[in-house]
């Protein structure tokens, strides 16, 4: 048997029954990359291409269990983490990942996807739970994936008004941060990508990533989509600068082709899989 030279990509976050967004949108996103994806299931969602309308969230013992399942068997080259709820999942969650650092013989990536504010503007996360994870999360993660409104909540700031205000922020981070710039007015998505240095990245700094703002109404999920591309690029042993490159490319066709598909009756998802579906 050959070694496989696909990555164990694994992603801790909650389901959406509509299928856009969290654990499928990010197995859609991995196996679309290249990826073999795996799964812990943080919160169970009743949600849809409106809205949320029920959530209910993982016991603790459940989601360690499952964190242990994998690594005790798989060998995983990346973690994606999206919606982890509250401060007692947050805690749980660094405290086996911390463990699995620190006791296997090879590294891993480690991908997080802040989910504390939704694109309405809701806060998502409790202020304790805010506080685990810049203390718990944000030291042991190889990039974090902010928008504009969390960046601002996790450092205690108003929201990046301009790409001056989105790059004095990135320079902020104790950790390399791609700081999304979607709420940003103007014909460019520009992304800021910002890596302190560290022997074991490029020594870029900082990095701008920008595409021509597609005008559609589908874009749910794309900050899961995006991070758990990331994650999988990373598996492959791509450097940071490149494997985030690669990841916007991938969802910025990802959101192209994403009026092909039809998907309910608000914010539809991405077209993960717009390579395979075109005509």
């Amino acid at each position: 048997m050959t070694k496989s030279t696909v990555p164990n990509i694994l992603t801790i976050a909650g389901t959406d029954s509509s299928g856009g967004a969290g654990v499928p949108a990010d197995i859609k996103a991995i196996s679309a990359c290249g990826g073999y994806a795996m799964c812990v299931v943080t919160a169970v969602t009743a949600q849809n291409t409106v809205g949320v309308q029920q959530v209910e969230l993982m016991p603790m013992e459940i989601i360690k269990a499952q964190i242990d399942s994998v690594f005790s068997d798989v060998r995983v080259h990346a973690v994606k983490i999206g919606m982890l709820g509250n401060a007692d999942i947050i805690e749980a969650v660094s405290e086996r990942l911390i463990h699995y650092q620190n006791t296997l013989d090879y590294e891993f990536k480690i991908v997080l996807d802040t989910l504390m504010v939704a694109k309405s503007g809701d806060r998502l996360l409790a202020d304790e739970a805010v506080s685990a994870l810049k203390d718990k999360l944000l030291p042991i993660v190889t990039v974090v994936t902010p928008n504009l409104p969390e960046a601002g909540d996790l450092l205690g700031e108003p929201e990046a008004q301009s790409k001056d205000d989105m790059l004095a922020q990135a320079k902020e981070f104790d950790v390399a941060v791609y700081l999304k710039g979607g709420h940003l007015q103007g014909q460019q998505a520009a992304d800021v990508l910002f890596a302190p240095n560290d022997n074991s990245e490029p020594s870029t700094d900082y990095k701008w990533l920008a595409s021509k703002r597609i005008d559609t109404n589908n874009t749910h999920g794309t900050g899961c989509t995006l991070s758990a591309s990331i994650a999988t690029f990373l598996g492959k042993g791509q450097p940071l600068d490149v494997a985030c490159a690669n990841a916007k490319d991938y969802l910025t066709e990802a959101i192209r082709h994403a009026d092909e598909l039809d998907v309910g009756q608000g914010h539809g998802p991405v077209n993960h899989f717009y390579m395979h579906h075109a005509s």
